[in-house]
């Protein structure tokens, strides 16, 4: 599918997140590490999410609870930081591009160890690759490492580097490479060999078999109510001081498919945290909760997602479609454009909570988005004449457009960017 920049968004201004008042629970040991300035090792945190993982494998299933299990039991090359926007060491510590950009050198952190205590190596790394441009395995994760539809070429130097050439320049650079999680060669190897590659590691598997260099461990899995992962001890991750990471001992996920129930819990001290999103229209008792202390909003600021609307411009797509004429017409996608009252969507929908944008990007990316962007004005009439000028008009009085064919505007051809009741994008990453 070919899709084109949307002609009309609008950004959500306020990414919360919502926590009980209480905190995470303690079961913090004498030998906690603990001071006024910092965290206290030890504790379980209770998270929510709306829906089961459908895999523990990230090839093979791109849902959000799947992706979360997969950042706490795996780990990348390299990670983004969500409030710099920079690119930070992960698993590579660090790196050295080419004078043309394509190629980089990586140096990978020595001494690393899986869960089940086999050492990291480049070998690894260049296994993963192999995994996600698999043809037969069809890992849902392909597309984001691919450029220009062309595959990365690795190779391991020795042991501790790999050398990661791109096939043409690419702006975006290692920032790709935080979607791609490292696993083990030595447990999934075989199954890529036959074949097999994304039916492993599905929900059937024991907890023990899953393998990975995540600051968790899945410790349990109970289907339909709940995931517990316990810390991975070797754990590379250390704190700025040196403190072996993570802080907390275990992290219990809790499926809760209904948000009532979610937020009746999250009021009554059951839950610390949700990882999914809350509706604008749960916003205000949340924020009584909060004005009362049960509970905690915290503004994470703009969200870096957009709600915004695709239309399809692959050509010939609609070659059969009586729509055809005008589905894919520039005065179409203006006129939607015009029609829209950003300020009103914003203030209505997401309670105030909102920002008008006119880009693909919000101002949470401190480095992408721009302010010159030309604002498209609220103009209703000027809609109706693009409209009206590809064929569209209300030939019958009834307040819907209609082509000169009859055929009833406003049918499908066009792909929604999220749910305008849901204040998308409160998960803003580690």
């Amino acid at each position: 599918m070919v899709l084109k920049r949307p002609t009309c968004w609008t950004a959500i201004a306020l990414s919360l997140a919502v926590a009980a008042s209480t905190g995470c629970r303690s079961n913090a040991r004498p030998d906690s590490t603990a001071t006024s300035a910092g965290p206290t090792r030890g504790g379980e945190l209770l998270v929510s999410a709306r829906t089961e993982p459908r895999s523990f494998n990230r090839h093979a299933a791109r849902d959000s609870t799947t992706g979360l299990v997969s950042t706490f039991i795996n780990a990348t090359l390299v990670r983004i930081n969500r409030v710099s926007d920079t690119v930070e060491p992960h698993l590579a510590e660090s790196w050295v591009a080419s004078e043309d950009g394509r190629r980089v050198t990586m140096k990978l952190r020595k001494d690393v160890l899986f869960s089940d205590g086999q050492p990291f190596t480049a070998d690894d790394v260049v296994f993963s690759f192999q995994a996600v441009y698999d043809e037969r395995a069809g890992s849902g994760l392909q597309d984001t490492v691919l450029v220009g539809h062309k595959k990365l070429e690795v190779a391991a130097v020795d042991p501790g580097t790999v050398t990661i050439t791109f096939p043409v320049a690419f702006a975006p650079g290692l920032r790709i490479l935080e979607a791609l999680p490292i696993l083990p060669r030595h447990r999934l190897g075989a199954a890529l060999s036959a074949g097999t590659f994304t039916k492993t590691w599905s929900l059937d598997t024991p907890p023990t078999e899953l393998v990975g260099l995540g600051p968790f461990v899945l410790k349990e899995y109970v289907p339909g109510q709940r995931l517990v992962f316990d810390r991975n001890a070797r754990y590379f991750g250390r704190a700025a001081d040196g403190t072996a990471l993570p802080y907390l001992d275990r992290v219990v996920l809790e499926i809760i498919p209904d948000q009532s129930a979610e937020l009746l819990r999250l009021e009554s001290g059951q839950l610390d945290i949700m990882s999914a999103e809350i509706s604008p229209d749960a916003y205000a008792p949340m924020k009584r909760a909060a004005d009362q202390g049960r509970v905690k909003l915290l503004d994470l600021g703009v969200s870096h997602n957009a709600d915004g609307l695709w239309f399809n411009l692959k050509p010939g797509v609609f070659a059969a479609d009586p729509r055809a004429s005008w589905l894919q017409r520039d005065e179409l996608r203006r006129a939607i454009s015009l029609a829209v009252d950003r300020k009103k969507f914003a203030d209505t929908v997401f309670l105030g909570a909102g920002v008008p944008i006119f880009g693909a990007e919000t101002p949470a990316n401190k480095k992408w988005y721009w302010t010159g962007t030309k604002e498209t004005p609220h103009d209703p009439a000027a809609a109706k004449q693009l409209l009206a000028s590809i064929g569209l008009s209300d030939r019958n009085g009834d307040g819907a457009l209609h082509a000169a064919d009859a055929e009833r505007a406003g049918e499908p051809g066009a792909r929604g960017g999220g749910d305008p009741r849901r204040a998308q994008g409160h998960r803003r990453g580690r």
